[in-house]
């Protein structure tokens, strides 16, 4: 079914042309799967590099399509604002699958999403003697997961914003329930396995990108909820990153922050970059109400028998509420 939204003469000529083509119809198609780079559409389309970028170009000239650098690479998707992009949705969700051009290259993307998850494991395997060597020093994975998902039950929410992903396990957790989902991290390793585990659960609807955490090139109210899980002991600021965080959120938004409780081991500084040996429980709290947060909750999870870290859970909210028959906000 087509966008109820109503679109200026120009803009729905300029999408119409844009899309009037058959490999740029074919990467409009591909995009409502996953977001893709230049490479990966070469891999999957057999076209060459500058054929594509030019199709590419004019897409997102056409507002079609968003594009994402990270480092040296670029990754595009479907335009998240409302308007042609939308439209073009509902037009490639009438093509056939059936039809031979578009199964042959969901064929390919599938096998291009099968490297990814396999360079993403040979990185898991990699570090995974790392990973397994924190996780048995703190409270369990799963315990520390139902406590967000209990910080967060008091009502449903539309739209998630993760902070420092890592793996993209905030975004897999809640993808279910959410219309859209958004991982930032700095790392393209972390954002590999992000991608590939956001393959695997089928979330088309939410994403990865490389970002700054002090620095969200984001729109200010943008998320009703936003999660920063296991990233403030990593950073030199983690007050900014709160206020930046707290920035994004929408009236009546929610943030939640979970780190380590305060601890001395200091190897955990020296092997693995920690800036922060844990928190105190008053310390974030005066981040979150520095940033104009109002403070709701905290929570301390105790280590199981031979842990030596307890988790943190601290729950903020933006105190601003809309009046429904204005349209406006106050605080």
């Amino acid at each position: 079914m087509l966008t109820d939204a109503r679109l200026p003469f120009d803009e729905l000529e300029s999408a119409l042309r844009a899309a009037a083509e058959p490999t740029r119809l074919r990467i409009l198609a591909l995009l409502t799967e996953a977001e893709l780079t230049v490479s990966d559409l070469i891999e999957i389309l057999r076209q060459s590099q500058p054929r594509i970028s030019r199709h590419l170009r004019l897409l997102a000239e056409a507002g079609l399509l968003e594009r994402y650098r990270e480092g040296s690479w670029a990754f595009f998707r479907l335009a998240d604002q409302p308007g042609a992009a939308d439209m073009m949705r509902a037009l490639v969700a009438r093509l056939d699958p059936a039809d031979a051009v578009i199964a042959r290259d969901r064929e390919r993307l599938a096998e291009v999403r099968a490297e990814r998850a396999a360079a993403a494991q040979a990185y898991f395997r990699a570090h995974a003697e790392e990973w397994d060597r924190i996780r048995k020093l703190h409270v369990p994975d799963a315990a520390v997961e139902a406590a967000i998902r209990a910080a967060l039950s008091e009502r449903p929410f539309r739209s998630l914003l993760d902070l420092g992903t890592g793996t993209g396990r905030m975004i897999e957790m809640f993808g279910a329930d959410i219309e859209r989902g958004l991982g930032i991290d700095l790392s393209h390793d972390m954002l590999r396995l992000a991608r590939a585990r956001l393959d695997r659960a089928g979330l088309r609807h939410c994403t990865v990108r490389q970002g700054d955490i002090y620095n969200l090139a984001l729109p200010r109210d943008s998320f009703d909820v936003v999660i920063i899980h296991q990233v403030l002991h990593f950073l030199d600021d983690g007050g900014k990153a709160i206020r930046e965080a707290a920035r994004v959120l929408r009236p009546q938004g929610r943030l939640l922050v979970v780190d380590f409780a305060p601890h001395d081991l200091e190897f955990l500084r020296e092997e693995f970059a920690h800036r922060r040996l844990g928190f105190a429980a008053e310390i974030v709290t005066q981040w979150l109400v520095g940033a104009g947060l109002e403070a709701v909750s905290h929570r301390m999870l105790p280590p199981e028998p031979g842990g030596k870290i307890a988790v943190s859970l601290w729950l903020a909210r933006d105190p601003r509420v809309l009046i429904a028959n204005a349209g406006q906000e106050v605080a």
